[in-house]
C-alpha cells in the first residue's frame, strides 16, 4: 500500500451482505480486502483494482444500498507537455466483485490545467437519494464542489468561495440528508451548510479553531446533529465541536496524527461515539469512548496494537462487534475485535 499523500479514515464498510470490505491505496490502483463470510475472521488475498494515474489517496462514500463509492485525483501528461488534473470516481455494486471504469468528473478550471494543478484532494458524501457529491479545496483557497443528480447526471462545478484553506475539505450529512462542509484555514475553521435539501449551500459562520490539516472529520451525534472532530494544529489532542455550543471541547490528552475515526453504537445499552486515531508518539492505534453528547463525562485513550501507518478504521461487523483496522508498517491489515462480554474490551489483534 501506499500512504504519501494524506491518509483517510473511513476506509473499512461492511456491504449489503453483512461482509466487511477494506481498501487501501497502492501503486497503479487500490488495494481491497474482503470477508471471506459475514463476520470474520477470514479475509480474502488483496485484489488489486487498477487506477492508472490515479494518485495514492482514496476518500471512500457509502449510501444506504450499500454500494461504495471511490473517489480521488487522477494526473496525466498532456500533449502541450503540461499536467491534467480531474477528479474520478468507480463504483462497487457488491462486496468483493469487480468495480465500474474509473470516470472523470473533471475540475473547476477546465480550460486551465495550471490552476487544475492546484486543487486540493477530494471529499465525498452520498445523500439519502444515492446521489454522490464531491468538493476540492480550489487553487484559490476556497472550495469547489460538483453533485450528481438522482437521474445520475452531473451539474456543474460550484463555487462557494472562502480563501486560505489547508489540506483537505471535510464533507458530512446529516440524517435528514443536509450536508456540512469544512474547511480549515490558519486560525479558524471556514463553513458551509445546507439550509434545505439540493444543491445550494450557505456559508455559515467560521469556527474559532486551528485544526490540523486534513485530520476533520464528522459522525451525526443526535437528532439532525452532527459534531465535528479534529485534531489541534498545536498540541495535536482531539477537540469536538457541534453547532450548539461556543466552543470546542478537548477530548482528553492524547496526541495524535491524521483523521480521526468515528463509529456512534450503542455499548452496554448506553448511546457511545467510538473514537480512534494514530498515537503522535509511539505510531500505535489509540482508542477512546464517551456518552454521545456528553464530552464533559471524560475520555481516555488507550493505545493498542503494533505501530501503524495512515490513520485506523472503526466499523460494526455482521455480529454486531466493533471492529478496529489499521495497517501496520509492513503493508498488513490488522484487525481487532470487540470481545464477546460486556464494555468495549477488544480481542488480540491478527493479520488478514
Amino acid at each position: 500500500m501506499d500512504t504519501s499523500l494524506a491518509p483517510t479514515t473511513g476506509w473499512l464498510l461492511r456491504g449489503k451482505d453483512g461482509r466487511l470490505t477494506a481498501f487501501a491505496p497502492a501503486a497503479e490502483g487500490v488495494l481491497r480486502w474482503t470477508e471471506t463470510r459475514p463476520g470474520g475472521p477470514e479475509w480474502s488475498a488483496p485484489d488489486l483494482l487498477p487506477a492508472p494515474g490515479v494518485l495514492p489517496y482514496l476518500c471512500l462514500a457509502q449510501g444506504a444500498d450499500g454500494y461504495v463509492h471511490l473517489v480521488g485525483l487522477r494526473r496525466k501528461r498532456l500533449a502541450d507537455g503540461r499536467t491534467g488534473t480531474d477528479v474520478v470516481y468507480a463504483l462497487q455494486y457488491q462486496s468483493g466483485l469487480a468495480i465500474r471504469d474509473w470516470y472523470p468528473l473533471g475540475s473547476p478550471y477546465p480550460n486551465d490545467p495550471d490552476l487544475a494543478e492546484q486543487i486540493g484532494l477530494p471529499s465525498a458524501v452520498v445523500d439519502a437519494e444515492g446521489s454522490l457529491h464531491v468538493f476540492v479545496r480550489n487553487a484559490g483557497g476556497g472550495v469547489c464542489g460538483r453533485s450528481q443528480v438522482p437521474s445520475g447526471k452531473w451539474n456543474k462545478w460550484a463555487d462557494f468561495k472562502g480563501s486560505g484553506a489547508s489540506g483537505t475539505v471535510s464533507a458530512s450529512i446529516t440524517a435528514d440528508g443536509l450536508m456540512e462542509l469544512l474547511a480549515p484555514t490558519a486560525d479558524h475553521i471556514m463553513r458551509w451548510k445546507q439550509l434545505e435539501a439540493g444543491v445550494k449551500f450557505e456559508r455559515a459562520e467560521d469556527i474559532p479553531a486551528s485544526a490540523a490539516a486534513d485530520s476533520l472529520t464528522a459522525e451525526r451525534t443526535g437528532g439532525n446533529r452532527l459534531t465535528h472532530f479534529w485534531h489541534d494544529a498545536g498540541d495535536r489532542t482531539v477537540r469536538a465541536w457541534r453547532e450548539s455550543e461556543k466552543t470546542p471541547a478537548a477530548l482528553g490528552d492524547g496526541a495524535g496524527t491524521g483523521p480521526v475515526a468515528l463509529l456512534r453504537t450503542p455499548v452496554d445499552g448506553h448511546d457511545c461515539t467510538i473514537l480512534a486515531h494514530r498515537d503522535a508518539e509511539t505510531g500505535r492505534p489509540a482508542l477512546a469512548a464517551y456518552p454521545t453528547e456528553d464530552e464533559s463525562s471524560g475520555v481516555s485513550w488507550t493505545l493498542t496494537g503494533e505501530p501503524c501507518v495512515g490513520a485506523p478504521a472503526l466499523a460494526i461487523d455482521a455480529r454486531g462487534r466493533v471492529v478496529m483496522a489499521a495497517f501496520g508498517t509492513d503493508g498488513t491489515l490488522r484487525v481487532t475485535r470487540q470481545k464477546d462480554e460486556s464494555g468495549l474490551a477488544l480481542e488480540a489483534w491478527t493479520r488478514a
